[in-house]
């Protein structure tokens, strides 16, 4: 029985089960990632496609999005190039393993404009041990060009026992009673 203190990916592969298959579930799941992650959520892309190791999400050029070329900026783009490498590597991670992005580099091939998907395809490495590993996205046009490329590398790893934190590398420390300067800090 799931509790509430499930991993990211075991929410994230049971609220698609849920609600993909339901009308207007995608854009339901979309909606709730978005407002789970507001930045990434305020480019507006919907999940349509989501199983371990794979992730297909469209964007829809719109004002909002634009840059002054009248196409869609480079920053919208690189959002959902990495939203797919994330569900797609999210989705697969078992929930002994966690996950942060350490970088993020991008190549903008064509002016991008129209109907947009974001693609990824990953197969995790052995996340029993903390290691950084590239997931490459993909971003094409309606007409199937490709108008950008990233590439996306992770830190993946156990999570310590013990551990409330997902994010490898973390460790949760006892903070001295009272405030300090470094307080305020996660």
């Amino acid at each position: 029985m799931p509790t509430a203190l499930a991993s990211p990916g075991a929410r994230l592969r049971r609220s698609w089960a849920q609600l993909s298959g339901l009308p207007g579930g995608k854009w339901l799941f979309s909606r709730i990632l978005g407002f789970t992650n507001p930045y990434s959520g305020a480019v507006g892309a919907r999940v349509v496609a989501l199983e371990p190791g794979y992730a297909r999400l469209e964007l829809r050029e719109r004002h909002a999005i634009h840059n002054h070329l009248n196409s869609v900026h480079a920053i919208a783009l690189a959002n959902v190039a990495e939203m797919a490498s994330g569900l797609a590597m999210l989705a697969a991670l078992p929930d002994t393993a966690r996950g942060i992005v350490t970088n993020i580099s991008i190549a903008y091939l064509k002016k991008a404009r129209g109907l947009l998907t974001a693609e990824c395809r990953c197969v995790l490495p052995d996340v029993t041990i903390n290691g950084t590993h590239e997931f490459t996205s993909s971003v094409k046009d309606a007409a199937g060009d490709e108008v950008a490329r990233a590439t996306v590398r992770w830190k993946l790893g156990p999570v310590p026992p013990g551990s409330g934190s997902r994010e490898p590398g973390v460790v949760p420390s006892a903070r001295p009673e009272g405030p300090t300067p470094d307080s305020r800090l996660p």
